[in-house]
């Protein structure tokens, strides 16, 4: 099927709630990859913080994709991007580079040599850090995505967005996700010995959703004064192993164990809604935490989301 480009004219970007959790964000990077990659696409550029689920997101994209995640020497010299014409017939159609581990063992003019290789081959390669390598590269991603708080999903033209455009957006507002994230797992902590529906996991901007399947019996603002507790004793929140964090003394399960403040005093402006919100479409009965922005009595519930241009 001929690739039809109605569906990006007009677009400039998209934005995506950054989910919290491995599986969902490999989930989003599946349907990026239905919605905007086009087939003829020769550089992905990927732009995000540190353990902000970069990989995640673009193993959700291209399954199977063979990544070069670690920082060994050996394993960076020897990726495929930089032996592309020595791997024989069987050699990938898409490469994968991290430009900020590449770049201790490789300079960027022999990353970018590199790319412009590839492509020139008519292969796709992905590059992530991608703002590092632009300058040298000289030229845009045919699809440039940044995840912080959001996902930004673009196809640059002539006139940008530039990669340092978006750098600056999703460095800045990760730490939101971060805030919310470990905010949500301490609303857990203190929900856990009681009786509760099982719930769905939502997003909202600068905060955390949890949709229940019935009304839950627990008293939002007893929730709220205990979580605020544990914000001021400035526990220490770390990864304990691929599927639990730690909190203080505390181990819970966690989908997403990189992607938290580094305790508990680091969130700032926790503020829980004091009110069950019914979803009739979907039957659910809905809990919101917010970060960053303290939630008043007075302001309107229904306008967390609202869009700022």
């Amino acid at each position: 099927m001929i690739y039809n480009n109605v569906r990006h004219e007009c677009n400039l970007y998209n934005f995506f709630f950054a989910p919290r959790g491995n599986r969902r964000v490999m989930e989003l990077g599946r349907k990026i990859t239905q919605m905007y990659l086009n087939p003829f696409d020769k550089i992905i550029g990927i732009i995000g913080a540190k353990d902000s689920g970069k990989s995640m997101l673009i193993k959700g994209m291209f399954p199977g994709i063979q990544m070069v995640e670690s920082d060994d020497e050996f394993d960076i010299l020897n990726m495929p991007l930089l032996n592309a014409e020595d791997v024989g017939f069987y050699t990938p159609r898409t490469f994968h580079v991290d430009v900020r581990s590449a770049r201790k063992y490789v300079s960027l003019e022999e990353i970018a040599k590199a790319v412009h290789n590839v492509i020139g081959m008519n292969k796709r390669v992905i590059v992530e850090h991608f703002e590092i390598l632009y300058p040298v590269l000289k030229r845009n991603a045919d699809l440039l995505i940044g995840i912080g708080e959001e996902v930004i999903v673009t196809r640059p033209s002539l006139f940008g967005p530039l990669p340092d455009n978006i750098a600056n957006v999703v460095f800045d507002s990760l730490i939101y996700r971060k805030m919310a994230h470990s905010a949500e797992e301490l609303f857990g902590y203190c929900v856990k010995d009681i009786d509760r529906p099982k719930c769905i996991r939502s997003d909202i901007k600068h905060g955390f959703m949890l949709n229940y399947t019935e009304k839950p019996s627990f008293d939002l603002a007893e929730i709220e004064e205990k979580i605020l507790d544990l914000i001021h004793q400035d526990l220490p929140i770390k990864p304990y192993d691929e599927e639990h964090i730690q909190i203080g003394d505390y181990v819970m399960d966690c989908t997403a164990p990189l992607l938290h403040v580094e305790s508990t005093g680091q969130i700032e402006d926790f503020s829980l809604v004091k009110e069950y919100y019914y979803e009739p479409k979907f039957h659910l009965y809905a809990v919101a935490g917010t970060v960053g922005h303290k939630h008043e009595e007075t302001e309107k519930n229904e306008e967390l989301n609202n869009i700022e241009i």
